[in-house]
């Protein structure tokens, strides 16, 4: 079976709560349901960690054997060179999302350390970003299914 992972990073695990005028109201876990219905013929999981080491320990993890990596560093994205160093070491694809396009944001989050090493970003749709990204998945990098 397809193993696609979703990593969330940092404040992700307060999405419904947090900022819901920018992120809006939906919690992650609810979205992440809706996925698992469309998707039934894929063995998806979620894994969310407000630490980076814990990030790069699940990348570090899955990256040879999963079959695509959906990933969102949050903050981490303009701040981590080592998660696009594991992004880079491992041979799973890695597609960046982003909830917002970080680019028509505060000029901080217009530096992205993570979007050369991913093979696609997808920013500013919003959850639907994360089923985008699966569709990418589907499309360029796993075979009929």
């Amino acid at each position: 079976m397809i193993q696609i992972i979703i990593i969330n990073g940092p404040n992700l695990n307060l999405l419904g709560k947090r900022q819901p005028e920018i992120y809006g109201h939906q919690s992650f876990e609810e979205y992440f349901t809706v996925l698992e219905k469309e998707f039934k013929a894929y063995n998806l999981h979620y894994f969310q960690s407000n630490h980076e080491g814990d990030i790069l320990d699940k990348l570090h993890a899955v990256g040879f054997r999963y079959d695509g990596i959906i990933l969102n560093a949050g903050g981490y994205t303009h701040t981590s060179v080592a998660i696009a160093d594991a992004i880079r070491a491992i041979t799973t694809p890695v597609i960046e999302v982003h909830l917002t396009n970080i680019y028509e944001r505060e000029q901080y989050r217009h530096n992205n350390y993570i979007k050369d090493a991913v093979v696609h970003s997808i920013v500013g749709n919003g959850l639907a970003g994360y089923k985008d990204a699966i569709l990418y998945l589907k499309e360029k990098y796993i075979q009929a299914t």
